[in-house]
């Protein structure tokens, strides 16, 4: 599967969010009323604000605090590669701006790939950019056209193979194709807290890292490749 790419041009991208205030009483009243209204059918038996934790998920409350991209380095003769880069920082605008020059730079040929990409990370980076006035550079512009022209590929999606009911996590995929990942110390639930309380940027730009990785290592699995060894990943500062 996946053998008619070339890996050279495919960017795999992982996203990390967290809510855009520290705390439920940080918002605006309108924000909270409609923070209220938005979850009303998700919550349980949690007020809105015991929800709030989880704002980071929905673009209208969250925010990005880190993209992370990788490449893949195929040289001849030479063992495969990914090389890594974050765009991670408090001002999302500027992150974004930053994310979106590196982009524009790509050729069109270049495809996007992340797991649940579709779903949450494409669009979630779309509608930031656009409540900040941030044109999308040309790999983003989905608007017009039929969705086999759309240069995006969801290694979740790619799982599917046509069935629409279920999730299925990277960790899941991780686990059953034999791709070994480090044990973490948080995981996505856990970024808002460490962002906001524990104000521990670097260590979500290195959760959001691996991520790419093991997103990059499943893309290989797929194509009945083997994994990319781990001095064989660079991160660039």
């Amino acid at each position: 599967m996946l053998e008619q790419y070339d890996l050279g041009n495919l960017m795999v991208l992982d996203i990390e969010t967290v809510p855009q205030y520290p705390l439920y009483n940080d918002m605006p009243e309108i924000l909270k009323e409609l923070w209220a209204h938005k979850t009303r059918n998700m919550r349980g038996e949690a007020t809105a604000e015991e929800f709030y934790e989880r704002a980071g998920i929905w673009a209208e409350f969250g925010k990005i605090v880190c993209i992370s991209v990788g490449i893949f380095i195929n040289s001849s003769g030479k063992r495969p590669g990914l090389r890594i880069k974050s765009f991670a920082g408090h001002d999302e605008k500027e992150l974004l701006k930053e994310f979106s020059r590196m982009l524009s730079g790509q050729p069109l040929s270049v495809i996007l790939c992340a797991h649940n990409g579709k779903e949450f990370d494409f669009p979630y980076i779309c509608r930031r950019m656009l409540i900040h006035g941030i044109p999308f550079p040309p790999h983003l512009q989905m608007q017009g056209k039929k969705p086999w022209e759309i240069q995006h590929l969801d290694t979740m999606e790619l799982w599917k193979f046509g069935d629409y009911k279920s999730y299925t996590s990277l960790n899941l995929l991780t686990a059953i194709f034999d791709i070994p990942t480090p044990k973490d110390d948080i995981d996505g639930s856990q970024v808002g807290h460490v962002y906001w309380v524990e104000e521990a940027l670097e260590r979500i730009c290195t959760y959001c890292q691996k991520d790419v990785v093991a997103t990059a290592q499943l893309i290989r699995r797929y194509r009945g490749e083997s994994l990319i060894e781990d001095e064989c990943v660079t991160v660039v500062e």
